[in-house]
């Protein structure tokens, strides 16, 4: 089976495909790409997965037996913390071996640019090409061990507000899902006036029996510990670290379109920070209302962190990111940053001294309402994108009674009706799932969109 690419990095099932031999063979032909750009040398880190570290060894074998120096991480990292020392330490690219929020079964390889950010399609294709076409060399065990995550802890304490945690006392609940992000929010945070609870805090290769994603389906413990703590806010991370899930004061889920919007709000009316800002095809309309309110220019992208984070490297983005709760901020590293958005979200909630629940009510009353659902159905191999080119070559004029203004095929098949209201057919990059995405200026709306969806499908 050849191995492929996809929208964030290779990954496979433990055993199955992601093997020794398969990870030093993708590892050989990552080193003779950088070889052809003068390469001299990588980072690597690795999350609490099964085996993640004999991975990492692996890979930092073939590098040194190439000839690179090779820097590792000492101990476990969060995919954030292995883009920023590929930055700080001047690497050529860095690697990072995770699945991200796939299930306990699987774990991958992500490559990342020495700007701090995900590999681009032009990095990945280079890679992808040379696998498989030369030798493997090994036997060099000679490499330097860095601690990544003390790196990147400092680094974020400079982004927070002097003393804004130092001013009331209050509770906050971490869920790291068992991932790479255990213990790094407390570590922030100590020496302040908030008290972390955590949760889920230990190394689970089985990660609790749910995958290590941050999605409201998997965080009702977070939700519980949450009310019945009386924190004013729940933050969860998945497996490594890169994205965020957040649960309001009453112990509600705060979808990822609005953790965005929040995000983005607190960084350029408090942080002040310049630049435009980029989103993804499945993010909320309310992005577009702010902007143009806010007199900031908007990319849209297809989804995928890789797009945002191209479009920072080539020119000032105040904020960037994507529905899947993966967003990066332009004071920081061109990645996807999970723990650095719960701070955020933190210290916006410490600020504005209100709860979340209102913060969220006062961006309805001055933006509008958005509801937002995503459904993920399981399908066999190339059936989504099959089902998505269908839709493609046979474009509707209305759905659910309603009207559709405007046909999106940036990525998948976007209907977009009269309220701005859409609905988003995409296949999944990574997995056989075919995800329908939907937003609505009413629940009812949103339920009624996504029913629709799915019998479209079905038929």
């Amino acid at each position: 089976m050849a191995i492929k690419f996809g929208t964030d990095g290779w990954r496979a099932i433990i055993a199955e495909e992601f093997t020794f031999d398969n990870v030093a063979k993708v590892s050989q032909a990552h080193a003779d790409h950088l070889k052809e750009k003068n390469g001299k040398k990588v980072v690597i880190g690795y999350d609490p997965r099964f085996m993640s570290e004999d991975f990492a060894k692996v890979s930092a074998e073939v590098f040194a037996s190439n000839g690179f120096e090779v820097i590792l991480s000492k101990g476990i990292c969060t995919t954030p913390a292995l883009s920023l020392a590929a930055k700080d330490l001047g690497a050529d690219e860095g690697i990072m071996i995770t699945a991200s929020h796939n299930g306990y079964r699987y774990n991958g390889y992500k490559i990342k640019g020495g700007y701090g950010g995900p590999g681009t399609p032009e990095i990945i294709s280079s890679v992808e090409s040379k696998i498989g076409k030369s030798d493997i060399k090994t036997g060099n065990t000679n490499w330097e061990e860095y601690d990544f995550t003390q790196h990147y802890l400092d680094k974020l304490k400079t982004y927070l507000i002097p003393n804004i945690f130092s001013q009331k006392q209050e509770k906050v609940v971490h869920d790291p899902m068992h991932g790479a992000a255990m213990g790094l929010l407390n570590k922030i945070l100590e020496g302040t006036l908030i008290d972390v609870f955590e949760i889920n805090h230990y190394r689970d290769a089985f990660f609790g029996g749910h995958h290590p994603e941050p999605i409201e389906k998997n965080l009702s413990l977070l939700k519980g510990k949450t009310v019945a703590t009386e924190s004013i806010l729940g933050i969860a991370n998945d497996g490594d670290g890169d994205r965020v899930g957040i649960v309001d004061e009453a112990g509600e889920f705060v979808s990822t379109q609005l953790g965005y919007v929040l995000l983005l709000l607190h960084t350029i009316r408090n942080k002040k920070y310049p630049g435009s800002v980029v989103k993804t095809v499945s993010t909320s309309y309310l992005v577009d209302r702010i902007c143009k309110k806010e007199g900031r220019k908007l990319h849209k992208t297809p989804v995928g962190f890789k797009y945002v984070a191209d479009i920072m490297l080539k020119e000032q983005v105040a904020f960037g990111g994507e529905e899947s709760g993966g967003y990066g901020f332009g004071f920081h590293i061109p990645e996807r940053d999970g723990l650095l958005s719960g701070l955020m979200i933190l210290e916006m909630v410490q600020l504005h001294g209100k709860p979340l629940t209102q913060i969220i009510q006062d961006v309805f009353d001055e933006f509008g309402t958005a509801y937002y659902n995503r459904v993920d159905l399981k399908v066999e191999g190339d059936q989504g994108r099959e089902l998505v080119k269908k839709l493609r070559g046979e474009p509707l004029s209305e759905l659910a009674g309603m009207k559709v203004k405007e046909v999106d095929l940036t990525d998948g098949v976007k209907l977009i009706f009269e309220d701005d209201g859409w609905l988003l057919f995409r296949a999944s990059g990574t997995e056989p799932v075919l995800r329908i995405y939907a937003e609505a200026p009413s629940k009812e709306e949103l339920k009624k969109l996504l029913e629709e969806g799915q019998k479209l499908i079905e038929k």
